[in-house]
C-alpha cells in the first residue's frame, strides 16, 4: 500500500481503529478483574455455547435460530448483572467513595503503637482482625459493629480481642489514633485462588481492601502469624521489624494508590 493510499485509510477508518481498541481494552480489563470469581467459568461456558450455535445457524442457514439468540441478548446482559453482582457492587464502591484528598501521614507514634499491639497479640495468639482507614470512608462497616471511640493503644486492643470479651469477634476500626468501633462485619472475599489453610479473617480482610483503600492487619489465632492486606492482596511472613516499616510504606501520602 503506497504512503497516500495509506494516509487515505487512516483519515477513513482511524475511528474504527479506535473504536475496537476501546472495545479491547475494556473486554480485557473486565476479563483480567472478573477471572478469578466464581461466575466467569459459567460466562465462559454460556459464550462459547452461544458462538458455536450462532456459527452452525450460519452455516446451516437456521435464520430462526439465528434470530432467537440475537434477540435474547438483553436477557443476557441482566444475566451478567445477576451473576457479577458481587463484583460490580464493589466497583461502584471504589468508584463512589474515592476520596478527593489524601488523610495527612500517619506519623511514627501511630505506626509504632499499631506494630506493638500487632505483635502483642501474635505472641499471645490472640486472632484479630484490625481495619486502618485512608481515604476511603468506612462508615459503613463501623455502623456493622459496635462504637468504642476511644485513644488507640496496645491494652485497649488486646482487650478487645480476648476471647472472653464480647467484641473480640469481629473486625475493629482504626482512624488517625481512634478506635471507631469493634465487632464490625466486613464482606468476604470471592476469589478461589486462595490458600484453602486461610480462614475467615483473612478472607474478610481481603474482602474490605478489594473494596475500598484500607490497611488490613490480620493476626491468626492458631499461630499468631501476622498479614497484612491491601487493594485485594495479602503479605504475610512478618517480623516486628520488617512489619514496622511495611506498615509505614502502606500508610504514607506518598505511596501510589494504584487499582488491582
Amino acid at each position: 500500500m503506497s504512503s497516500p493510499s495509506l494516509t487515505h485509510f487512516l483519515q477513513d477508518h482511524w475511528r474504527d481503529g479506535l473504536e475496537i481498541s476501546l472495545i479491547w481494552l475494556a473486554l480485557y480489563q473486565t476479563w483480567r478483574r472478573l477471572r478469578d470469581s466464581r461466575g466467569i467459568h459459567i460466562v465462559t461456558g454460556v459464550a462459547i455455547g452461544t458462538v458455536s450455535i450462532l456459527l452452525l445457524s450460519e452455516v446451516l442457514h437456521l435464520p430462526a435460530l439465528d434470530w432467537l439468540l440475537r434477540n435474547i441478548s438483553a436477557l443476557g446482559l441482566f444475566t451478567l448483572v445477576v451473576i457479577f453482582q458481587p463484583e460490580l457492587r464493589r466497583a461502584a464502591a471504589r468508584l463512589g467513595n474515592k476520596g478527593l484528598f489524601r488523610n495527612p501521614q500517619h506519623n511514627r507514634e501511630t505506626v509504632e503503637v499499631v506494630s506493638e499491639l500487632t505483635f502483642e497479640l501474635a505472641n499471645r495468639e490472640l486472632g484479630a482482625l484490625i481495619a486502618i482507614e485512608r481515604d476511603v470512608p468506612l462508615h459503613a462497616w463501623v455502623e456493622s459493629g459496635v462504637e468504642i471511640d476511644g485513644q488507640l493503644s496496645t491494652e485497649l486492643v488486646v482487650s478487645i480481642f480476648h476471647p472472653k470479651t464480647p467484641l473480640h469477634d469481629g473486625g475493629l476500626v482504626i482512624r488517625d489514633e481512634r478506635l471507631l468501633a469493634g465487632a464490625c462485619i466486613f464482606p468476604v472475599t470471592d476469589r478461589t485462588d486462595l490458600d484453602r489453610n486461610l480462614g475467615l479473617r483473612h478472607r474478610a480482610g481481603l474482602g474490605l481492601t478489594e473494596e475500598t483503600d484500607a490497611v488490613v492487619i490480620v493476626v491468626s489465632e492458631e499461630t499468631g502469624e501476622v498479614s497484612l492486606c491491601k487493594g485485594g492482596e495479602m503479605e504475610r511472613d512478618f517480623d516486628p521489624e520488617t512489619f514496622r516499616k511495611r506498615l509505614q510504606e502502606l500508610l504514607s501520602s506518598t505511596e501510589d494508590d494504584t487499582a488491582k
